[in-house]
């Protein structure tokens, strides 16, 4: 009960520092903008084998590819308007349920450059674990 109150307290102090302070709390929105800036100077500056997050929407589902390891395929739209390929290992990692155009998926994974606005592939576990490990989020489960 302590600690409960501790936290109500902490909170609500806070909370009137950033009050008469005149502060604002960055929203998930704004991150996403940034993270997503990220992939666009990795387009503009042909950069690969870089650690991207961002959102983005569903601008269009591809068929698999299903030579060598299998990827399931799709284009996410940012804001600004680039789109980038999503190559997600469904030999590793489950299949995104339910994907649809308009749905929005979150993202962690490697991005390599290509003219067409690059590719997001490595949004799985390494069960080797020498590369970092990445996800895709959609309809509140993380596929990983």
């Amino acid at each position: 009960m302590k600690k409960l109150l501790f936290l109500v307290v902490a909170a609500a102090l806070a909370y009137g520092v950033i009050q008469e302070r005149d502060l604002s709390l960055p929203d998930l929105a704004s991150w996403s903008q940034g993270a997503n800036g990220t992939l666009q100077a990795a387009y503009d500056n042909r950069q690969s084998g870089i650690q991207v997050q961002g959102r983005g929407v569903v601008a269009r589902i591809l068929p698999d590819d299903n030579e060598g390891s299998r990827h399931q395929r799709f284009i996410l739209r940012f804001d600004g308007g680039q789109t980038v390929l999503v190559a997600h290992n469904i030999d590793l990692a489950p299949r995104v349920d339910r994907l649809r155009t308009g749905d929005t998926v979150e993202f962690n994974g490697e991005y390599e450059w290509n003219s067409k606005g690059g590719v997001i592939h490595w949004t799985h576990h390494d069960p080797g674990g020498r590369h970092e490990g990445g996800w895709l989020k959609h309809g509140g489960r993380v596929y990983q």
